[in-house]
């Protein structure tokens, strides 16, 4: 997702820069194919630029806040007349995205900082295929807080609908929250997928199974085999986002969090048990059909058991 908003904002003109450093390969790469500035620390970073988008895996968002806490408390501070604005975009709880809004406040950086809940709904943007004049496909990120990209001076505006932004309330978490409802129906219901194909799988029904889906539910089918096909690569990441559905549903609904416990160690089991977990997106060599995904999960889960008796 990270490199796709880049690229977004790159072919409008925008600068884009990150700091790599202790990343992977594949992610220097695919910063590199981005047009993405590759900066030394933490430290060079927040001072670059004006603006930071934090776009990372639910479990890695409060260090990655706190890496730029660090850096706005070190020997180099931002005067109070240059804030930096730190959009946090990361599918995380509306207690969570408080707590990390609350490193930067109770912070020496606070008075320099303007932070923004986030959350992006949707895929990654991507150029549309069929248009002439340039025009990309991009998600939805609704944001909330007291602050707003549309703020900056110049170019506040064009950046906030660049990234197809729109401020839905004052109060940080609401833009979390959102989030929390929305993927708690996608990948909430992917998970959903998994299991049924899979037990279908070992029962042997999963091609009757199919058939009557697509008789009597094609537009669900459509979305279950969209779903379960595209999230193995992803699957670690969504272990941390169930969680904080979870958490979201707990805390906000006061609903009991079993459900969405389950659905973690789903993408837990994909993630840790399967040769799923081994997938990278682009170089997808297994689980790009239901059938596979399914036989992937009954072998990865019959040797897990395996090894447990």
């Amino acid at each position: 997702m990270g490199s796709a908003i880049a690229k977004l904002l790159v072919a409008n003109g925008f600068s884009v820069a990150t700091n790599c450093k202790g990343r992977s390969n594949d992610t220097i790469e695919r910063a590199k194919s981005a047009q993405v500035e590759l900066l030394k620390s933490d430290e060079d970073l927040a001072q670059s630029c004006s603006v930071i988008l934090s776009v990372v895996p639910p479990r890695d968002a409060v260090a990655t806040a706190q890496r730029i806490v660090d850096a706005l408390t070190g020997p180099l501070r931002r005067s109070e007349d240059n804030p930096l604005y730190f959009a946090d975009l990361n599918a995380v709880s509306p207690s969570s995205v408080k707590s990390i809004a609350s490193l930067f406040t109770s912070s020496r950086a606070g008075s320099s900082v303007r932070f923004i809940d986030g959350s992006i709904l949707g895929g990654p943007p991507s150029p549309k295929a069929d248009s002439t004049s340039g025009e990309w496909f991009r998600p939805s990120i609704p944001t909330s807080g007291p602050y707003s990209l549309s703020d900056i001076p110049g170019y506040g505006a064009t950046l906030f609908a660049t990234l197809n932004m729109r401020h839905i309330s004052p109060d940080i978490g609401a833009a979390s929250g959102l989030k929390m409802c929305y993927a708690s129906f996608s990948k909430g219901f992917t998970s959903l997928a998994i299991q049924s194909f899979t037990t279908a799988h070992r029962l042997g029904v999963l091609d009757t199974l199919k058939d009557e889906l697509q008789t009597g539910m094609p537009h669900h089918y459509k979305i279950a085999e969209k779903g379960v096909v595209g999230m193995a690569p992803k699957a670690y990441r969504w272990v941390g986002e169930m969680e904080e559905i979870a958490r979201t549903l707990s805390e906000e609904g006061g609903f009991a969090p079993d459900s969405f416990i389950g659905a973690a160690k789903v993408y837990r089991t994909v993630a840790d048990d399967t040769v799923l977990g081994q997938e990278k997106i682009g170089k997808r060599k297994r689980g790009t059909t239901v059938e596979d995904v399914a036989a992937a999960m009954a072998e990865g889960m019959q040797t897990k058991r395996k090894k447990n008796d």
